[in-house]
């Protein structure tokens, strides 16, 4: 046989064997969330997989899992540490295990608008944040709104002392289960899949959440009863697992913080406008009772939960409170 036809025989074996065809497909990046695509999380992560595939799709394919159909949140920080996912974007209250330092965002009353936390988010402390993890493998790369929260109870209340005694559900997080622990209230840690059934079938008689998410999942069917309390943030960080961010070369890496770029803040317009649209159709809800406190009445409830602040200054930080306090005041 011709030396040249064996050639090119050899040539074409080798560009169709499986390791040829492997390398040059792209590499899956999974990203694990644990709600619609239609939320401001959902809509985030999908800007995220068009913006960074459009540069670099010859390299990567990030595959969305959302509706925890992968794992849900608290799964998902520890298999970021470990490597066996590339992203996701949990609460700030899910990774007490990795830093206290995050803690500042769940003490109660410590911003009093969006435009405060976006202000300490931005700042140099808020940034540094980002890396407070990095030594346990998890590298934030943002912070994605979802709002200010409202407490919600399916009896009439005004008064910290109308909640006592009541059950609330809460986060997985000590300064949360504390929080209601200072109203004389029940704390009852419960996962976000399984709030609706519970107020459904009156296991628990309240809970605290974003505009968004009460509107989202009906919790108003059973929570009729809300108070515009603005008194905790429910944010989360946008993550992903330090070695892989450190393999990445210079060019592959600022093509993912310019899909970080805008999808977070793309996703942060979705969660303000929703904010503001799912607030004003509850209010015109005839079923559902919206109670806007004076600055008097919510002083009251100010003095009753921001003793949480001195009993954790230690563990988060003197200075980073003092930072947060300080981008409250403009």
């Amino acid at each position: 046989m011709n030396c040249r036809i064996v050639f090119s025989l050899l040539a074409l074996m080798t560009l169709l064997s499986p390791a040829a065809l492997w390398a040059e497909a792209p590499r899956q990046l999974i990203f694990s969330h644990v709600v619609s695509p239609d939320t401001p999380k959902g809509k985030m992560a999908e800007m995220f997989k068009s913006v960074l595939e459009e540069k670099l799709g010859d390299h990567f394919e990030v595959v969305i899992h959302a509706n925890a159909d992968l794992m849900d949140d608290d799964e998902a920080v520890t298999a970021i540490a470990e490597g066996r996912i590339h992203f996701a974007a949990p609460s700030l209250s899910k990774f007490e295990g990795y830093t206290q330092k995050l803690k500042v965002f769940d003490l109660p009353f410590l911003f009093p608008d969006m435009d405060a936390v976006d202000r300490f988010q931005e700042s140099s402390t808020g940034q540094a944040l980002l890396s407070s993890m990095q030594d346990k493998g998890i590298v934030g790369l943002g912070y994605l709104h979802n709002g200010l929260k409202q407490l919600t109870a399916d009896r009439p209340f005004t008064k910290p002392q109308d909640l006592a005694g009541l059950r609330f559900r809460t986060m997985n997080s000590d300064v949360l289960i504390k929080q209601f622990e200072l109203l004389n209230a029940k704390a009852v840690p419960m996962a976000f899949s399984a709030v609706y059934q519970a107020l459904a079938e009156q296991r628990i008689e309240g809970q605290e959440n974003t505009w968004s998410n009460i509107f989202s999942k009906a919790f108003y069917e059973h929570q009729p009863y809300m108070m515009i309390s603005n008194h905790g943030l429910l944010d989360y960080m946008l993550i992903t697992n330090a070695d892989f961010w450190s393999g990445l070369t210079d060019e592959e890496r600022r093509s993912f913080q310019y899909a970080r770029d805008m999808s977070l803040r793309y996703g942060n317009a979705v969660a303000k406008a929703k904010s503001s649209n799912d607030m004003r159709e509850l209010a015109r809800m005839k079923s559902v009772s919206v109670y806007e406190p004076t600055q008097e009445e919510l002083a009251t409830w100010q003095a009753a939960m921001q003793p949480l602040w001195a009993s954790y200054e230690e563990l988060i930080g003197k200075k980073i409170i003092e930072a947060a306090q300080q981008a409250g005041r403009p």
